[in-house]
């Protein structure tokens, strides 16, 4: 009996040491042995942000949201601008841009809109293991809303880039949901250059900001040197399981049924979660905002254990 209890104190003792270094876990510890970025890297990071805000926006000319010292685009370098009435729902809203002080063809895409039943649609279709891609596996839906953006807009791409007279860097924007939507294009147009033209790979780009986890491990290593994923401190989207459903059933046991449930899918070790291929992951260049000081991780499957 008194055996039975020692044991039980044990691991009482230890469940509870592993929870609070779990809830006491900061942004900090992610990127306590990074390195700074150089400030030339990190330039076009403010850049794409207000540029993907600048989506939200009804009339540039006469914006309601803008950021405290303004977009800085000139709104008549918008090429075009859609709405969910022109998606019907298989895309988030987007912009393309042509960027002619820094030569860049931006196409930017918002983020999650909480009213918008497609982009809840979207997020949810998909299952572990369901879409495989070029040697890995990504999310089923929000790979097809990056196709149905490719067959849209690929022919406006390609002639925006042969009227640069092939100058202009293509670069991918996205805000949390068009974070995944952008990366996922990214793969296919790296992939598939000859869509856009024939565009050099070097002169691809995508930045997600608050990514979603789209892909596994394999690809997110694959791509490293063209998708870049920004994250400020503790957001806890980089962080949170796929696919987002069983986030959601989690939730649902948490407040309803089982707690031991739960653990299952939020609280499982990030080692044991990545070491499986079809676990969905956000990417392995990361840019990582913290109190203001800036530090990167390139190329370093490790760092993503921390994220999971």
């Amino acid at each position: 009996m008194s055996l039975c209890c020692g044991v039980e104190c044990v691991v009482i003792i230890g469940f509870a040491r592993w929870v609070w270094k779990r809830c006491a876990h900061i942004s900090g510890n992610d990127s306590a042995n990074w390195t700074l970025v150089a400030p030339g890297e990190f330039e076009p990071i403010p850049r794409m942000c207000r540029l993907v805000l600048a989506v939200y926006e009804t009339d540039l000319h006469n914006p309601q949201f803008s950021p405290q010292h303004g977009y800085r685009l000139n709104p008549d370098w918008v090429i075009k601008r859609v709405t969910y009435e022109q998606t019907q729902g298989r895309a988030p809203p987007y912009l393309i841009y042509t960027d002619h002080e820094h030569k860049e063809i931006v196409l930017a895409v918002r983020g999650l809109n909480l009213y918008k039943e497609s982009d809840y649609k979207t997020l949810l279709d998909n299952r572990l293991g369901m879409q495989m891609f070029d040697g890995g596996f990504v999310h089923h839906g929000l790979l097809k809303s990056a196709v149905w953006l490719l067959n849209a807009e690929g022919e406006t791409l390609k002639r925006l880039w042969e009227e640069s007279g092939k100058e202009y860097g293509m670069v991918f924007a996205g805000h949390s949901l068009g974070s995944g939507v952008v990366s996922l294009l990214t793969v296919i147009v790296a992939n598939h250059r000859d869509k856009l033209g024939g565009v050099p790979r070097e002169k691809i780009r995508c930045y997600a900001m608050a990514p979603a986890r789209c892909m596994s491990l394999n690809l997110a290593v694959k791509y490293a040197d063209v998708i870049h994923s920004v994250i400020l401190q503790d957001d806890f989207l980089p962080r949170t399981a796929t696919p987002l459903e069983d986030v959601f059933k989690s939730i649902f046991w948490l407040v309803f049924l089982c707690p031991c449930h739960c653990r299952g899918y939020l609280c499982l070790s990030s080692c044991i979660q990545i070491l499986t291929l079809v676990n969905l992951v956000e990417w392995v260049t990361n840019y990582y905002l913290l109190n203001q000081v800036l530090v990167l991780c390139t190329a370093c499957p490790a760092c993503c254990f921390w994220f999971v």
